[in-house]
Order: structure tokens, then C-alpha cells, then sequence
């Protein structure tokens, strides 16, 4: 019949968000990046942004999710090899992130000298890698945060960090000094214990050359790296060994993978519980002085977490923006919808708030060896920064699905797979009660918490709610009962953390900020915050251009 309708035209759906600079189309990521001393990143980041950004890349990590890793635990012959066989999309990542040098590149010999915004730098890099593959970047960022422990032991780092700076993927299985590269895991938790690592009980004897580690982990993170710092019991007490996948004689070191954990999200990336069996490993650091060895790279790792989750966060609203431009209803564009506005625009200020807050802790490590204020900062704002934002970011994604409708519950969009992926930061490496015993910790048995608060406070004082927030976290952290109220003080101190990067960064988002946040409470769902018309225009005019 003529002019009859196709039923199968795709009308009013918006394009693929494909072929975009991750980096030039987020103003509030750069104005991060030049308020803390990166700006002369800017070209390199672009680039950066531009190749992560397009659609072969997102559909490398649609592929990289649907076939995750499989655990081959004899070879051909029926001897034990315990190898983690993952699709080709998976290695294409971990080949881009190490070729930009998101594993070392803050280690590396040639790296920026102590001030020099290298944290930001990598940072930035890794904000926009996350937005579009976050499983792979467990490896890259235990492979970093292990320099830190390592450098407790010289003569070890010394043979690792040649492997461990080059920027070439090697993902052979082989002893590792005969690699290009290598990457790092980790093995703290066991099934008794969980965050409680002094109930482990598996065990470490010395011999001739190296220990002897018997025992299991309940979750060993990334079973494919070349070589795992893992906590023992000696005869000392709890230490910090490096266990490698091969023993000094070249033969398949005992480390025997029992199952893959099947995770809710992070699915590209693989968990595995493992059982030692007399497994070779040599000591870093002193016998008893591991929990203290292997939180040097605890606090690197956290970092990763709150930018990752960041970067998270950035694409579900990227994603939720984009479509609302494109979809009318009700014979107008949802972008242009007020009740629609106000939830996109308070989504785009608590974005542009964690970015902020991200790229300004980073700058904290960039200035800590010669700055003890910066020093402290970095102490006491690590645990609070990952607690809120990674605490943030499940609600923030399941709200931009929401913005997307039935077509952001379904697996063609990517936002099903960000929501599978939003807790997972928020647990590793420390749950939220967790870091909020670091924060009071850092609050009552170090120098400087009080400073950084009084700091922060100095900062915003022009902020509507600022002093009454400052007092209240000193109140809360430093009075009788602690721990009962720990988690409002310690999402307060973020808030404010925020805001005072904000004034840095985005002084009009810092006033909205905080008076939303710190002054007046919102509601418990996006777009019950008390923004004014201006507000929601210049936030989504800088949310995505």
C-alpha cells in the first residue's frame, strides 16, 4: 500500500555515542586537569581521549565482557599449568593501557620529577579508559600500587622494575625474567577471614633460597599476572611475600587455581580462589611487617578505585545526556523537559564534583614527598574519597539507565554492563565501613587530620554550609562513640574535599555544590536538590558540549 510505514523504521532513537573525544567533550575533566598543574597535557590527553573513544574501542569491550576468561588448569599432556585464557579484546586493552604506561608510568626512571603533575596525568588517562573498559584495569593498577610495597625489599625491585616499566604487553606464559613484561596480582583475603587478614592461617617456612607458603586465598586478584604479593604467617608474624608463576629452575611454581569466582560485574577481568602448595616465594620486607608492607600499595589502589568509579560515572551520564538530546516526548526533546533537566543537571554536578575531588587528591600525591600537608591530605582524604564516590556511583548509573528507559535495560546498551560494574570499587580494597576506620584512624593517631579539615574549611569558607560541615566532621571523628557516626563524617569530609576542589576547578559549580550538598540535605533520589534555573544550564552546557 503506498506510504505504508515500515514497522522496523528506527524512528526517534538516538545514534550511537560512538567517535567522541573522551577528553575535549568533558570540560569538567579538563578544568580538573589544568587546575592541578597538567595543563600542558592537554594535546596528549586529547589524543588519548579521541582513540579510547571510538567504536571499535567500545565494541573491543562489549567483546571483551560477553567472553570472559576461562580457567585451563592442565595442558595437553595432563600436567597442572593453571593458565587463564581470556578473548583477543582483553589483551587489546591491556596493550593500550601499558603502552600509554597506566601500569608505571609514575615509576618509571624517566618519570616526571617529584611536584610534577604525574599522577594527574596518569589519572586522567585512567578516568577515560574506565568509561569504556573497567575489568582490565584491575591488573594495570596492582601492577603500579606494587612498586610500593616492593621497594621494601631493593635488591628485588631492582631485578622487577626493568619488566615491570617496559610499556610492551607480554601476556606469554613464562618465567618471568625471560619476559618483556610483566604484570602484578595480589592475595590477601582468605574465606575465614575476609578484610580481618590477621586470622589467615596460611603458612611461610624459610629454605635455602627463598619460602615455602602453604595455605589458600578466597580471592586472588587477576590469576594472570606474572607474580603475586601475597600475605603468610612466618615465624615473625604476618608477612609480605612475591610468589611468581614459575620457580627459580624454570618449572610451573605450585600455585594451583581451584575455580574462577563468577562475579557479578567485572566480568572481562578474572578472581580466582587459589590453594599453595609448598609454593616458592622470597620475602619483601621484614618477617611480621606485612600488613604495614602491603598497605603502601593499598593506598595507590584505593586511589584507582575512586577515579575508576569516576570515570564510571562519567559515561553513564555521557550516555543519559546524549540520549535525552536526541529522543522527543510528548512532542518535545527529554533534554528540554524541566523535571528531566533538573535530574540530568544534579547528575552532572555530583560528575563534575568527583572529578574534581579525584584529580585534586591525585595532586596531593604528586606534591607528598615534599610537601607534609600535601602529605596528610593524601592520608586522610584517600579512604573518605573512595567512600563516596565509589559509594555514589551504583545510584548514579542505575539513575542515567533510568533516563534511558527500556533502552538502557537492555544489553545493547551499554549501561547494564556499568551497573553490574558500579559496586565493585566500593568493595574492593576496603568496603565502605572499612574506610571509615582508616579516616578515624588518620583522624586520631596521625599529624596533620585536623589541619586538612581546618584547610579544607579555609578553602570553602565562602560556601554556603562549609563551617557548620568542618565542625561537624571534627565533632563527629574526634567525640565519644566514633565509629556509630563515622559515616556521616566521613561523607561529609568528602563533600567538603569536593567543594574546595571545585573552587579550584569550577567556582559556579562549587557554589551549587555546596549549596546543595553541604547547606541543604537532597532528597534521596537526582533532581530533588534545590538547583536554581541558572545552575542546570551551565551544568549541562558543561557536561557534554
Amino acid at each position: 500500500m503506498a506510504g505504508r510505514l515500515d514497522t522496523h523504521d528506527a524512528l526517534n532513537q538516538s545514534p550511537p555515542y560512538v567517535d567522541v573525544d573522551l577528553y575535549a567533550s568533558d570540560r569538567a575533566l579538563v578544568d580538573a586537569v589544568a587546575a592541578n598543574g597538567a595543563k600542558g597535557e592537554a594535546k596528549a590527553l586529547s589524543a588519548f581521549g579521541r582513540r579510547w573513544g571510538t567504536a571499535e574501542m567500545f565494541e573491543q569491550s562489549r567483546l571483551a565482557n560477553v567472553n570472559p576468561p576461562k580457567l585451563n588448569s592442565f595442558d595437553a599432556k595432563g600436567f597442572r599449568c593453571d593458565v587463564v585464557e581470556f578473548h583477543p579484546a582483553y589483551h587489546r586493552f591491556m596493550a593500550e593501557s601499558m603502552r600509554e604506561g597506566l601500569h608505571a608510568s609514575t615509576w618509571a626512571p624517566d618519570a616526571a620529577p617529584t611536584g610534577a603533575p604525574g599522577q594527574v596525568a596518569r589519572a586522567a588517562r585512567f578516568y577515560m579508559a574506565a568509561q569504556v573498559e573497567n575489568g582490565h584495569q584491575c591488573p594495570i593498577t596492582m601492577t603500579r600500587a606494587a612498586v610500593a610495597a616492593l621497594a621494601s625489599e631493593p635488591a628485588l625491585i631492582k631485578r622487577l622494575m626493568p619488566k615491570i616499566a617496559a610499556r610492551e604487553y607480554d601476556p606469554s606464559f613464562r618465567p618471568w625474567g625471560e619476559k618483556s613484561s610483566i604484570t602484578l596480582g595480589m592475595g590477601m583475603t582468605e574465606k575465614q577471614g575476609g578484610t580481618d587478614v590477621r586470622a589467615n592461617t596460611t603458612k611461610a617456612e624459610p629454605i635455602s633460597d627463598g619460602y615455602r607458603i602453604t595455605g589458600h586465598k578466597w580471592f586472588m586478584s587477576a590469576p594472570m599476572c606474572d607474580g603475586f604479593l601475597v600475605l603468610a604467617k612466618a615465624k615473625a608474624g604476618l608477612t609480605c611475600f612475591f610468589m611468581p608463576r614459575f620457580r627459580p629452575d624454570g618449572s610451573v611454581n605450585a600455585i594451583q587455581f581451584q575455580k574462577l569466582k563468577d562475579k557479578l560485574g567485572n566480568r572481562s577481568n578474572a578472581s580466582t580462589e587459589v590453594k599453595f602448595e609448598d609454593a616458592f616465594a622470597m620475602r619483601v620486607g621484614e618477617e611480621g611487617k606485612g600488613l604495614r608492607t602491603i598497605l603502601q600499595m593499598v593506598q595507590l589502589t584505593r586511589l584507582d578505585c575512586a577515579t575508576s568509579s569516576a570515570g564510571i560515572m562519567r559515561m553513564a551520564l555521557a550516555q543519559a545526556l546524549h540520549h535525552c538530546r536526541h529522543r522527543s516526548v510528548f512532542q518535545k526533546r527529554l533534554a528540554d523537559q524541566p523535571m528531566m533537566r533538573a535530574v540530568l543537571a544534579d547528575m552532572a554536578l555530583i560528575a563534575e564534583a568527583t572529578v574534581s575531588l579525584v584529580m585534586r587528591l591525585c595532586r596531593s600525591f604528586d606534591l607528598a614527598v615534599s610537601n607534609p600537608m600535601e602529605a596528610a591530605r593524601a592520608r586522610l582524604l584517600t579512604p573518605a574519597v573512595k567512600y563516596w564516590v565509589c559509594k555514589t556511583t551504583p545510584a548514579f548509573v542505575y539513575e542515567a539507565m533510568e533516563c534511558l528507559g527500556g533502552n538502557g535495560y537492555v544489553e545493547d546498551s551499554i549501561l547494564p554492563r556499568l551497573y553490574r560494574e558500579a559496586p565493585v570499587n566500593a568493595i574492593w580494597e576496603g568496603s565502605g565501613n572499612v574506610m571509615c576506620l582508616d579516616v578515624l584512624r588518620a583522624m586520631g593517631r596521625e599529624q596533620g587530620g585536623r589541619e586538612v579539615v581546618a584547610q579544607l574549611a579555609g578553602q570553602t569558607k565562602d560556601l554556603p554550609g562549609s563551617a557548620e560541615a568542618a565542625d561537624a566532621i571534627v565533632k563527629s571523628l574526634a567525640g565519644a562513640d566514633t565509629e556509630a557516626h563515622a559515616r556521616v563524617a566521613v561523607e561529609r569530609l568528602a563533600q567538603l574535599a569536593a567543594a574546595a576542589a571545585l573552587t579550584e576547578s569550577s567556582p559556579s559549580a562549587a557554589e551549587a555544590f555546596a549549596r546543595t550538598r553541604l547547606a541543604d540535605a537532597p532528597g534521596a533520589s537526582f533532581g530533588t536538590s534545590a538547583l536554581y534555573t541558572a545552575d542546570i544550564a551551565v551544568l549541562l552546557d558543561r557536561a557534554l558540549p
